[in-house]
């Protein structure tokens, strides 16, 4: 699965995501493009869009989309990591236009 994590989540999620194709916004060039503008890119070359923006689903019309969103509640890299198996449990059963909010304590 090709993944596309949003400049607010750590990349070292990446560690996570082993035998999934992980880049950052960043890493691509997108650093600072508005969500629906990012969103529009990542469906042309990304199966994922990871992001911990609580306000995507109020801010994007997330209906229609082909790429599955995965929000997660927090981008404290310390709690993303003792959660990692909720993520690795998510991420393969996301389907395509997908959104799912992930809650990590």
């Amino acid at each position: 699965m090709r993944i596309l994590l949003d400049e607010c989540v750590p990349w070292p999620l990446h560690k996570l995501l082993a035998g999934h194709e992980c880049s950052t916004a960043q890493q691509h060039g997108w650093a600072g493009i508005k969500n629906g503008e990012l969103l529009r890119r990542a469906e042309a070359e990304f199966d994922l869009f990871v992001t911990a923006d609580q306000g995507i689903r109020y801010q994007q019309s997330l209906a229609g989309r082909k790429i599955a969103i995965l929000e997660f509640s927090t981008n404290d890299l310390r709690r993303i990591l003792a959660a990692g198996v909720l993520v690795q449990q998510a991420v393969p059963s996301l389907k395509p236009g997908e959104h799912r909010r992930l809650k990590i304590s």
